[in-house]
């Protein structure tokens, strides 16, 4: 199903327009995500991500579920975050904005979604608002770069369905 995924989403993201966008759907949150190398694909990870519903940004055209012969596809949004730790070394992390996702049949609340692996980005950041054992020392989680949170927080000062919350970041 991974493999399958991946071959699925090679179109979708070659044609989809960016932007930034309030959406109100059925999305994947990804903020706090631990995720694992895909065998075979050095640049992708997969991410088990919560399920979730109503308002998320995302940075492409809004997409609603998509029922395949696979099983569900949804995609990876982004949800205001409370705070989160800054980790300036230079490990790899997974980027899960707008990434294409499939329901897990057995769990509703769980989706498994294909991620970039990245690295030399900057600083980037470790979402601390959730009971989590994340480090910037070890591990793959779900992150962005301190500019792509505060871009995506602006954008949504902007709106009235999303409104953020005030960050705190942590030491």
């Amino acid at each position: 199903m991974r493999k399958w995924i991946y071959s699925v989403v090679l179109g979708i993201l070659s044609s989809t327009a960016f932007g930034l966008n309030v959406c109100e759907s059925t999305y994947a949150l990804c903020t706090s995500a631990v995720c694992e190398p895909m065998l075979g694909y050095p640049d992708k990870v997969n991410c088990i991500c919560e399920v979730k519903s109503g308002y998320s940004a995302a940075q492409k055209v809004c997409q609603k579920l998509k029922e395949t012969d696979k099983g569900t596809l949804l995609y990876s949004r982004y949800y205001p975050i409370h705070g989160y730790k800054i980790c300036s070394n230079d490990r790899s992390w997974a980027y899960c904005l707008d990434a294409p996702c499939m329901l897990d049949k057995n769990d509703p609340e769980k989706a498994t979604c294909l991620c970039s692996l990245v690295k030399n980005k900057g600083n980037y950041v470790l979402v601390t608002d959730k009971k989590i054992e994340a480090s910037c020392e070890s591990g793959i989680f779900s992150s962005a770069t301190i500019g792509q949170v505060q871009q995506i927080t602006d954008f949504l000062k902007t709106k009235d369905e999303l409104t953020p919350f005030e960050i705190k970041v942590q030491n």
